[in-house]
């Protein structure tokens, strides 16, 4: 499914890289390590985190990931919104916890992480 129906569908926020929305979502992934995302996630994964920090556009960079989804109404620092709009990275946010998004992208999908 491309990443714009998933926004729409899950009632995301883009943020960020809205003309990047078209990509094909392979699965996600739910974590708030970078460490664990580096070494777990797969491209096009979609990540789930409760991180703000400028490092995560560099770890969805890294991994070729489709977007990154903050959850409990988290916003980005300014720095992390202005390097994702350079590096093009779609940064999405929601209300919801990193569970109920989780199960959400689940269900909607059953996208394996």
């Amino acid at each position: 499914m491309k990443l714009k129906d998933i926004i729409e569908q899950l009632n995301l926020k883009a943020l960020t890289a809205q003309e990047k929305c078209d990509v094909e979502a392979s699965g996600g992934y739910t974590s708030d390590l970078l460490s664990d995302v580096i070494a777990n996630s797969k491209e096009k994964n979609v990540w789930v985190t409760l991180q703000t920090h400028p490092n995560i556009v560099a770890v969805a960079k890294l991994k070729d990931l489709a977007a990154i989804i903050l959850v409990n109404n988290r916003m980005p620092e300014a720095e992390t919104l202005k390097k994702a709009e350079e590096e093009k990275v779609p940064l999405l946010t929601t209300g919801n916890s990193a569970f109920v998004i989780s199960g959400k992208l689940y269900a909607l999908l059953g996208l394996k992480g």
